[in-house]
């Protein structure tokens, strides 16, 4: 009896001895994933950045517009569209569109020669970099 007891304890300390260095062992938390640099992700990135701080912030200099969103394209590649809020059938003011991976980003459309122009193109950059922050 007594030398199953010693065996069980022996048993217990090795197991306690293994827990106590696997726990030393690990991270506290697991890495996070690495950012994908595919077209779709990147551009699902921008779309919501560009929904976010350009639309629903209620920004002046977006308030005679709306986003189209166009994600899903079979042509790989997927993009967003300004186009004018009440006909968003008309021709689209800003086109931002990627493909490949890492994702090659095109940006074009007359709105972006124009003054507000040059922020939507700093803006589209942080957020394809994955920033999602508005400035």
């Amino acid at each position: 009896m007594r030398t199953s007891l010693t065996l069980r304890g022996l048993a217990l300390a090795g197991m306690t001895a293994m827990t106590v260095l696997t726990a030393g062992c690990q991270s506290e938390r697991p890495p996070a994933p690495a950012q994908s640099t595919a077209a779709l992700p990147t551009m699902e990135r921008v779309a919501l950045g560009a929904n976010r701080c350009w639309f629903k912030s209620g920004d002046a200099a977006f308030k005679a517009y709306r986003l189209a969103p166009e994600l899903n394209s079979f042509s790989g590649r997927p993009r967003i569209l300004i186009v004018h809020r009440n006909s968003p059938e008309s021709r689209p003011l800003a086109v931002v569109q990627a493909e490949g991976h890492p994702a090659q980003m095109q940006a074009f459309g007359p709105m972006l020669d124009e003054q507000v122009g040059t922020r939507m193109k700093a803006d589209i950059r942080r957020w394809a970099s994955g920033n999602p922050g508005c400035k």
